[in-house]
């Protein structure tokens, strides 16, 4: 690297690993002095018209002056960034700064002249976009404000690099030039591009993986048994319709297949490209195999060999490099310690995991961190997924392991627009860059459900993965998830209740549900669990235990015709007797009724009906003998029964004669219903799917930031500048506080110190009777319960006698750092926090000020900035909310005010991010304006926001 002494230390940290449009990686690296023959190895590889594009004549070979100009940067001036596949140069980008006159200069001029290069067998793949997204952060950290760029009219593809990428530019045309300048600031537009171009290079890197047209498994046994055989297996049963090769070094010379698979001792000697390598040999062996696949060009890696970072820190360090080495490569990696990854469409018909079973095809895409709950979660879908149809099954399965590369948020990328997929489940037991889920989570959710149960919840992360650290609580990190649209859950059992509602069930317009059915008891559980949901049933419809199909598709048509219902639970108990109904026509009863209202969702709550189970399953196809009338017999296994009839749905049959119910055969894309074994686990899921349709419907307007004229946000931004030349983080004094909350129009109560008596007493008089007395000490303070507040002090004779009363209990005055504060309007106390979290961002936190919320931990959270919406439903997300709306007679607190006070701290934290901590406490809402009485702030040096940066993927 570089070390003479007119050049700057190397900048490490603008090294990058980036996913470019086709799905593959590349390395960005500044250029340094060793880099001479690789520049020479490149440039030879451009063709002319690229060279003439670039240097505006014929030149076809760089002179020793230019290898040297273009491989010595101090890295300020003069800085030049090369993107590398394989350790070799596929394109390069430099700025040298310039002065007024186009001259070369040092800061503080602010402009730069930027100038690219691409091989053209890497042309059209976004690597010139991304390059040109960090030569624009680096030339920002250096100071330089603006980009000019001089490109021949013909140059169409540079043109349109420079002009997509969402900058504020200007054009113009000059001596046969197109010249074009433009601020490196970023806009809402740059990063719109910026976020739409890292979703389908993401997308597409996913879609690689799950869609390869030829597969090799390496490591696979000469022997039966063995993760590498078994892989093998399920491929080949699956009916994989791409290629498919065996690779083992140790098969014998000669041997050409392994279990009628083409087989080989290297994947080197495949005649023919391998899309995907799934990797299944010994730890230190994965090195050997990674270069192999590296050089024939492998486009991804499954990796299911164990032994990283889940074995302790050698691991860690294995894994680390191994990460390193196959990004030189090009390649994304799922993975290591992974369970695999499986795709059911008829085009793909992969099985490259260890599930001796495909799932049935569906519209479901399933991700775990975890190989265990990935097999939990397959077998419980493929259970509850019945039917012929398979509306229910699996569209893609990615179970990532220590997930050291793809995470979920790179599935997500790929989910959103995939055709194929209606819902997505997620088993997370990490979230490595909660800002950048909660974003994509945000977009998904207003597409399509998400639904996410989080392990390890009350413990640190599991050791393979490396996660960056947050300092907010699981309750926080969960209500950030929800205000984005996911449906948080607690375990598997609700992620599949959940899942399956939304995948067979329109969402619910509404939370008022009908119950009907032939058991009361079974219908007022149903009531309560509604009532404990926060629905709003209606009183439970009782049929009777003698209820025929024919009643039970009477009352649901007239459930679902009721204006007034949004939803309809049925519940049902076998019945036992001549007349009983069977299963196969109750299922469909049930299916044809609620085909004539397709808009609203439709739910069963059975108990131990073994037969229906198989009916509701087979609806679709299979028809009741004719004239049964009766419940086919149940299984003598009990356990399977309940299984069974826990698992369940209902498509459409003929129902027997005796029945009169009209046959129909079920449209096309007809709902399937859901059934639960317990009402608790039926209206849980249709509470998620309520509060689900209602942040849809609240996210297609999520309200605006206000402005507001008193705002001076130049004078707050030059007290922060001028407080911060102190030092690298404070917090700030009384005043300082109450100077930089009121440039953001929040005016504090003043509280002068009351060190005696007398200094007291002089106080209550500068500010006015009546006066507060209260002890600020940090054991003391906001704790009212102990006994350190006096409130409405009316004279001088109470304050003196207060502040003796005070001092006796709790000691001297220099413990107890008394204060004098004006009376504020009586009203309701609340707290107001705000605090930029290092992975998750800026959080505003609201909440009633007291123990009893803290110990309920009753307070709520949105991300900043906070819309207008947002602060209106977040003072009314909290328990205790009817406290502010007039509880029991008492007067409604001033909630406009309120709300105000929340958007301007959301705008004070989100203008300047220096603030990384505010407190207001307490604030006392009264019936009429709210008094704020205590604050805090906190600033720092900003810490980074990855989010406005160029694309990268996490550092290894």
């Amino acid at each position: 690297m570089q070390t003479s002494p007119d050049r700057h230390e190397y900048p490490a940290h603008w090294e990058a690993d980036v996913v470019l449009r086709d799905g593959g990686t590349a390395r960005i690296r500044p250029i340094t002095v060793d880099d001479a023959d690789r520049l020479v190895s490149f440039y030879e590889q451009v063709s002319d018209e690229s060279k003439y594009y670039r240097f505006f004549a014929p030149y076809p070979r760089l002179s020793a002056k230019d290898v040297h100009r273009f491989t010595h940067h101090d890295f300020v001036d003069r800085v030049g960034l090369a993107a590398t596949v394989g350790g070799e140069f596929i394109a390069t980008v430099r700025y040298d700064r310039i002065g007024a006159d186009g001259t070369p200069a040092s800061a503080p001029a602010d402009e730069a002249e930027v100038a690219f290069l691409v091989q053209d067998a890497h042309q059209g793949r976004g690597v010139a976009s991304a390059l040109l997204e960090h030569i624009g952060a680096v030339a920002r950290e250096r100071g330089i404000r603006r980009f000019a760029a001089e490109v021949l009219p013909a140059n169409t593809k540079m043109i349109k690099v420079f002009t997509d990428a969402g900058y504020t530019q200007k054009r113009s045309f000059e001596d046969g030039v197109v010249r074009l300048e433009f601020d490196l600031e970023p806009t809402d537009r740059s990063l719109a591009v910026q976020y739409a171009r890292e979703h389908r290079a993401e997308a597409r890197s996913v879609q690689r993986l799950l869609a390869p047209g030829s597969v090799a498994v390496i490591g696979a046994g000469r022997t039966p048994g063995g993760v590498g055989r078994s892989v093998l297996g399920n491929i080949r049963d699956a009916g994989f319709t791409g290629r498919l090769y065996a690779v083992n070094k140790a098969l014998p010379e000669g041997q050409k297949e392994l279990d009628g698979v083409p087989a080989h001792r290297s994947v080197r000697d495949i005649d023919g490209p391998v899309d995907l390598a799934v990797v299944a040999v010994p730890a230190e062996l994965v090195p050997e195999v990674v270069t192999e696949c590296g050089e024939h060009g492998v486009q991804g890696l499954v990796v299911v060999s164990a032994g990283y970072a889940e074995s302790g820190h050698e691991g860690r360090e294995r894994q680390r490099a191994l990460v390193r080495h196959a990004r030189t490569y090009g390649m994304r990696i799922i993975g290591p310690n992974a369970f695999g990854i499986i795709n059911t469409s008829p085009e793909v018909r992969l099985n490259a995991s260890l599930a001796p079973e495909v799932p049935r095809p569906g519209r479901i895409g399933l991700f775990a961190q975890s190989g265990a709950i990935g097999i939990a979660l397959l077998s419980r879908l493929h259970r509850r997924g019945g039917g012929v149809t398979g509306v229910t099954g699996v569209s893609t399965f990615v179970s990532s392991g220590n997930r050291a590369d793809v995470s979920g948020n790179d599935v997500l990328q790929y989910w959103y627009e995939d055709p194929d997929t209606d819902v997505v489940l997620m088993y997370l037991e990490s979230i490595g860059n909660p800002r950048k889920f909660t974003r994509l989570a945000r977009r998904t959710a207003a597409a399509k459900p998400l639904v996410v149960v989080q392990g390890a919840r009350h413990g640190a992360a599991p050791q393979g993965h490396a996660v960056r650290a947050t300092r907010l609580p699981h309750a926080t990190v969960s209500a950030l998830l929800r205000q984005a649209g996911v449906i948080r859950v607690d375990t598997i059992t609700e992620l599949v209740d959940a899942g399956l509602l939304l995948a067979r069930q329109p969402l619910p317009p509404g939370p008022r549900v009908a119950i009907l059915g032939n058991s009361e008891s079974l219908g007022l559980l149903t009531y309560d669990a509604c009532l404990a949901e926060g629905l709003r049933p209606h009183p439970p419809q009782d049929l009777t235990t003698g209820a025929s199909a024919a009643d039970f598709h009477a009352a649901l048509s007239r459930a679902l015709a009721d204006d007034r219902c949004d939803a309809v639970v049925v519940t049902a108990i076998p019945a036992v007797g001549e007349g009983s109904v069977g299963d196969a026509a109750l299922a469909e009863a049930l299916r044809s009724a609620s085909a004539a209202a397709p808009d609203k969702p439709v739910l069963v709550v059975h108990v131990e009906l073994g037969g229906l189970a198989e009916a509701l399953s087979a609806a679709a196809s299979t028809a009741p003998q004719t004239g049964s009338g009766k419940s086919p017999q149940t299984t003598t296994d009990q356990t399977s029964s309940a299984e069974s009839s826990k698992e369940s749905q209902i498509a459409a049959s003929s129902a027997p004669d005796e029945e009169r119910i009209p046959a129909a055969e079920p449209p096309e894309g007809a709902h399937l219903i859901p059934a639960y074994p317990a009402a608790e686990r039926a209206v849980r899921a249709l509470g998620q799917a309520v509060a689900y349709a209602q942040w849809r419907r609240e996210a297609a307007d999520p309200g605006k930031v206000p402005e507001y004229e008193d705002i001076n946000e130049k004078g707050a931004a030059a007290l922060i500048d001028g407080l911060l030349a102190r030092g690298q983080g404070l917090t700030l004094g009384t005043d300082e506080t109450c100077d930089l909350l009121g440039h953001y129009g929040v005016q504090v109560h003043r509280a002068l110190p009351a060190p005696t008596p007398d200094a007291a007493a002089e106080a209550a008089r500068t500010l006015g009777y009546p006066v507060a007395l209260k002890a600020t000490a940090p054991h003391l303070r906001h704790r009212a319960d102990l006994g350190g507040v006096r409130l409405d002090l009316a004279d001088e004779e109470q304050l003196r006698r207060s502040y003796a009363e005070l001092t006796e209990l709790f000691g001297a005055p220099e413990e107890l750092r008394p204060v004098v504060q004006r009376m504020a309007p009586r009203g309701v106390d609340v707290v107001v926090r705000a605090v930029i979290d290092p992975a998750a961002g800026a959080v505003l936190s609201f909440g009633l000020a007291g123990a009893a919320s803290q110990l309920l931990g009753d307070t709520a959270h949105r991300l900043i900035p906070v819309t207008d919406r947002e602060a209106t439903s977040l003072v009314r997300s909290i328990r205790t909310a009817p406290l502010l709306f007039g509880w029991r007679g008492s007067a409604p607190a001033d909630t406009r005010a309120l709300e105000e006070l929340l958007l301007r701290v959301s705008r004070l934290v989100d203008d300047h991010p220096e603030v990384v901590a505010v407190t207001l406490e307490p604030v006392v809402v009264a019936s009429h304006g709210l008094s704020v009485l205590g604050a805090s702030v906190r600033l720092a040096p900003p810490p980074a926001r990855d989010d406005l940066g160029p694309r990268t993927l996490p550092a290894y």
